[in-house]
């Protein structure tokens, strides 16, 4: 396995724990699962999203698939792993329309924070 392999599978990996993060959660407020009210993962799925959003808005590329090409030195060399998931994470249309999405999903991510928070101490010391 090629080193870029490994970072396209990180990327993937970021991928799927921001968009899934967010159907769990609210699977887990039906459901009532403790671990969605945890403040280290509420905080790292939205910081996640809006690092996401971010680099969207100042328009930079995402570090991650810069650092997958520049170790594969070119695009046209894939292998198994990279066509995939290539297919799954790049998609062929206009970069504002990806900044709309994102934004829209960071939204969402910011309103079920808000109306789910996670269980952090009250003031008082107790949860």
């Amino acid at each position: 396995m090629h080193i870029a392999d490994i970072v396209l599978l990180i990327h993937f990996v970021f991928v799927l724990f921001v968009v899934v993060s967010l159907p769990v959660i609210w699977l887990g407020i039906r459901f009532n699962w403790l671990f969605i009210r945890s403040p280290a993962f509420r905080l790292t799925h939205l910081a996640a999203i809006l690092l996401v959003v971010g680099e969207s808005l100042i328009g930079i590329t995402c570090p991650l698939t810069a650092w997958e090409y520049e170790l594969r030195g070119t695009e046209s060399a894939q292998s198994f792993m990279q066509h995939w998931l290539h297919q799954i994470l790049f998609y062929d249309i206009p970069e504002y329309v990806l900044t709309i999405a994102y934004s829209l999903f960071a939204l969402l991510v910011l309103a079920t924070y808000k109306l789910v928070p996670p269980d952090c101490y009250k003031k008082n010391g107790k949860r």
